[in-house]
């Protein structure tokens, strides 16, 4: 279907111009040149991602609509995962070295992040996906060698002025020997993939600017052939802050990690203000849709949550999980009772019967990262039982509190989990 959709539209879509349209761009290097390249021949370009957990989450999603987006146009995806570069730590945007991960460690993540992108990328016909992995190159260089053939190329002035190197710098904020290398490394990826796979383009966010301009760059120089980059923007929330950034309570791509139900009730939950640009983002709807729903206004804005939540859920799990999300929401949150495909912890029966704190299955669940954080939570009234309210009485669960086995349990309006007695 996707191979399909890409052969019959790929000679009338402009790439930059829905780049443009949808929110994807943010600068590149030669634009009309690059412009002129993707209207008349398809290519292929990269994204790297660094693998320093065992799955991507929501705010690798932009880049992931990158690929999609032009693979449908014909063009051909690399996904380039940093099983070498992860050894290391990107700086870029960070405020602090990242952690070092062993290699055991980084290769599981590598396997089950590939996970994620089949769920949006195709694995068939001419321009199907194509994974690589940088330690392939990276792991065996010869480090003399290689500041021999390449270090010329890059210069201390110019490396100090990229935003990755110079915000840390003027913050005084420590930045390794070990990390500096990293931008020199990501240049010789794209080097590494022009060579390999006649690799054209370089996509990354826009703190990835400098990084990708040396890689331009070196291959200018080393090959006497053109190159390009393009950075997206940085997606923020309306409130300012980063998207999929926090350090609790990720919105994992891997239903492992996340349930398809939090992560519908993530975007259901998205605020009023940034409802239409993550329509534009991140589904696949068409303009005069997302037009017809930017119009509405007070509750009506619901209905374009209900449908990003469905959207995108619809894209990453399929479409039976985002019906089955939809129905379980409606059921919890409209009809004020449960369904039980919501998250479940189980207790056992013998365990039950002895008295089982409350405190202690809400930490565990993580309603609560401590024993302080669970009373100044219940001190605000924010956990229900049943939807009734918790109150310093109810230390432990209760008998009379389950229906058929189960306890519902809630904290706020919008996380909730079964309480199975087994």
């Amino acid at each position: 279907m996707l191979i399909k959709y890409c052969i019959q539209k790929k000679m009338t879509v402009n790439a930059l111009n829905l780049f443009k349209n949808r929110g994807y761009f943010f600068q590149c290097t030669n634009e009309e040149a690059l412009n002129n390249l993707l209207s008349k021949k398809k290519i292929k370009f990269y994204i790297g991602f660094d693998c320093t957990a065992p799955s991507l989450h929501v705010g690798s999603l932009l880049q992931i609509m990158c690929l999609r987006q032009l693979q449908k146009m014909g063009h051909t995806p690399v996904v380039l995962l940093g099983g070498g570069t992860t050894l290391i730590g990107d700086p870029s945007g960070k405020e602090e070295s990242r952690k070092i991960l062993d290699e055991n460690e980084i290769e599981k993540n590598v396997i089950s992040i590939k996970k994620v992108f089949s769920q949006f990328l195709s694995d068939q016909g001419d321009n199907k996906v194509v994974y690589v992995n940088n330690k392939d190159w990276l792991k065996d260089l010869n480090y003399i060698e290689f500041l021999r053939d390449f270090g010329k190329h890059f210069t201390i002035n110019k490396m100090l002025t990229f935003d990755s190197v110079k915000l840390r710098l003027d913050r005084e904020q420590s930045l390794s020997f070990l990390e500096f290398n990293y931008m020199i490394f990501q240049a010789y990826d794209f080097m590494k993939l022009h060579e390999s796979h006649d690799c054209l383009l370089q996509i990354g966010g826009s703190d990835q600017w400098g990084n990708i301009i040396n890689g331009v760059e070196l291959i200018r120089r080393t090959k006497s052939k053109e190159a390009y980059g393009l950075t997206t923007p940085l997606i923020t929330t309306s409130s300012g802050q980063k998207m999929g950034k926090t350090e609790k309570g990720a919105i994992w791509l891997d239903g492992d990690l996340l349930s398809p139900f939090d992560y519908w009730q993530f975007w259901r939950n998205t605020d009023d203000k940034d409802v239409i640009k993550y329509l534009r983002l991140f589904t696949e709807l068409n303009d005069d849709e997302i037009e017809k729903y930017s119009k509405l206004s007070g509750s009506e804005i619901n209905e374009a949550k209900i449908l990003l939540a469905n959207e995108t859920t619809k894209m990453l799990h399929g479409k039976e999980e985002s019906e089955k999300s939809l129905e379980m929401s409606k059921k919890t949150f409209d009809e004020k009772g449960f369904d039980e495909n919501l998250p479940t912890y189980e207790i056992k029966q013998s365990e039950f019967d002895k008295g089982v704190s409350i405190r202690e299955v809400f930490i565990e669940i993580g309603f609560a990262s401590s024993k302080g954080d669970f009373k100044r939570n219940l001190d605000n009234s924010a956990y229900k039982i049943n939807n009734i309210a918790l109150t310093e009485k109810d230390e432990v669960f209760l008998k009379d509190q389950m229906d058929k086995n189960i306890i519902k349990v809630s904290f706020g309006k919008k996380k909730h989990y079964l309480i199975k007695i087994i």
